[in-house]
């Protein structure tokens, strides 16, 4: 492995990280893999999204998706001319950054997903003031960690001052621990839908397709993410290592399968699966029977599809 210039600010890591500094072989062609997968990741959601656009149907999170598609290329693009620059410091520290902040917008899908099923199974707890609080302080803070997070990638790197490098690491635990708690929220609130509360009489339908898969797809794709979140807490939580001593975890294996492995699952369970469809719920929905009233209008146009499809025939 090369070693980069340690003359700056800014450093070099003086530890073992995870994927270790890229090289031409094995890391561009790898890197060249992914980029042409989420390159279709990002141009299929960007179809999906204009598509339903032109036909009134509103779901902004196939624009998540391919913004989220979009920074994984911006993590690749990074990661090779890195791998062909490996003395450049400033070039680590970005697609350290771009690899730490991508996967946060799937993180957020999860938890809208559950928070429609909840709203589903149990309207009058899902719609309740304190629940909607109570989620938005949690978006708030998982914008609050992934500054922190990208805070200590570059203050750790502007500083040989232990006090400095113990607080930057203790930010970086703080934050990815949240992380993986975050991550966690979509199990609790599937769990307070169907297992913790009584059926609701109330109970309303939304989007296309049973419950049953809707849960399914929630619950798979917030256990990847889990998995995803698990790997990066356990791997900070270790005793830091020198670059000459790396761990299994380090290795450049692990690092693409426990993230971007597992990420390109989740976009294609969550691409595939047509979530725009299954998910959707009506613009402006605010309160308990607006889940209710988007069924009823996609009833009367599908019957009115129908009427005219049998006055062509």
């Amino acid at each position: 492995m090369s070693h980069i210039q340690q003359s700056g600010p800014p450093y070099a890591s003086r530890t073992a990280g995870l994927g270790g500094v890229p090289e031409v072989i094995p890391d561009i062609p790898i890197c060249a893999v992914f980029l042409t997968l989420y390159l279709s990741s990002a141009i299929t959601n960007m179809t999906i999204l204009q598509i339903n656009l032109r036909r009134q149907h509103k779901f902004v999170i196939s624009g998540a998706l391919f913004g989220f598609s979009m920074s994984r290329i911006i993590t690749f693009i990074l990661r090779i001319v890195w791998a062909l620059n490996q003395h450049n410091v400033r070039l680590a520290i970005a697609a350290n950054v771009f690899v730490n902040a991508g996967v946060l917008v799937v993180y957020v899908i999860n938890l809208i997903f559950a928070q429609r099923i909840l709203r589903s199974k149990q309207p009058a707890l899902g719609w309740h003031p304190a629940i909607s609080i109570a989620l938005k302080v949690f978006y708030v803070g998982i914008a609050a960690a992934l500054v922190l997070v990208i805070y200590s990638v570059v203050q750790g790197s502007y500083t040989l001052n232990p006090n400095t490098l113990r607080a930057v690491r203790n930010i970086q635990l703080a934050a990815t621990t949240y992380l993986l708690v975050f991550t966690t929220l979509p199990i609790w609130l599937l769990m307070i839908a169907h297992l913790l509360l009584p059926k609701s009489a109330d109970e309303e339908l939304f989007g296309h397709g049973s419950m049953r898969t809707k849960v399914l797809i929630n619950m798979l794709s917030t256990c990847v993410c889990i998995t995803i979140a698990g790997f990066k807490v356990g791997t900070a939580w270790e005793t830091p290592r020198p670059l000459s001593n790396p761990a299994w975890y380090h290795s450049k294996p692990a690092f693409y399968v426990f993230s971007f492995v597992l990420e390109i699952f989740v976009l294609a369970l969550l691409t595939l699966s047509r979530v725009d469809k299954r998910f959707h719920i009506p613009n402006g929905s605010k309160r308990p029977g607006d889940y209710s009233r988007g069924q009823s209008e996609q009833t009367t146009m599908e019957k009115g599809e129908s009427s005219d499809h049998s006055g062509d025939s």
